[in-house]
């Protein structure tokens, strides 16, 4: 796949979940999860993880990445190297928390990332990505049981002794 291929096909599937929520998301809300993953046979922690996971995809890494490629001029073959260690590895953890869509789509990136011929390649690909993990991230999101805080409510600061 060309990295003109990638980009289509990221954005496509960018547009694809924009308003409809991905059915791995469907299915791991619904406590499916295709590797199992999740102590006791719950599946609360394997949510929490994919949550974790997404967010920062998005907005730690290829923020990241964006941000170095437009304010400095980092070396290619360094990015390349990064991208295909780091981001390679939360591909493959996106398919332990139940989105084994996500993390073909993530191996993708990580593919034509490594053939890239500049920056400036690398940074379109990369703002393609953002646009798909941006949104899975809020899909992910959406499904996390937040009224379970309830049961975890705050205690007020005691004041110091001066």
């Amino acid at each position: 796949m060309t990295v003109e291929e990638a980009i289509r096909k990221l954005e496509a599937e960018r547009e694809k979940i924009w308003l409809d929520q991905p059915e791995e998301v469907r299915s791991l809300s619904e406590g499916y999860v295709p590797r199992n993953s999740g102590s006791r046979g719950q599946y609360l922690s394997t949510i929490i993880f994919a949550e974790g996971e997404t967010r920062t995809f998005a907005d730690e890494f290829l923020w990241g990445i964006i941000r170095v490629i437009e304010d400095s001029e980092p070396d290619l073959k360094t990015l390349q190297a990064y991208i295909a260690q780091v981001i390679g590895y939360k591909a493959s953890f996106f398919d332990f928390v139940g989105l084994p869509h996500a993390c073909e789509m993530t191996r993708m990136y990580v593919d034509a990332a490594q053939a890239c011929t500049t920056n400036a390649e690398l940074l379109a690909l990369t703002k393609a990505a953002l646009g798909y993990a941006n949104r899975l991230h809020m899909w992910v999101d959406f499904i996390l049981p937040w009224g379970l805080g309830g049961g975890f409510r705050k205690k007020p600061l005691k004041a110091k002794a001066d």
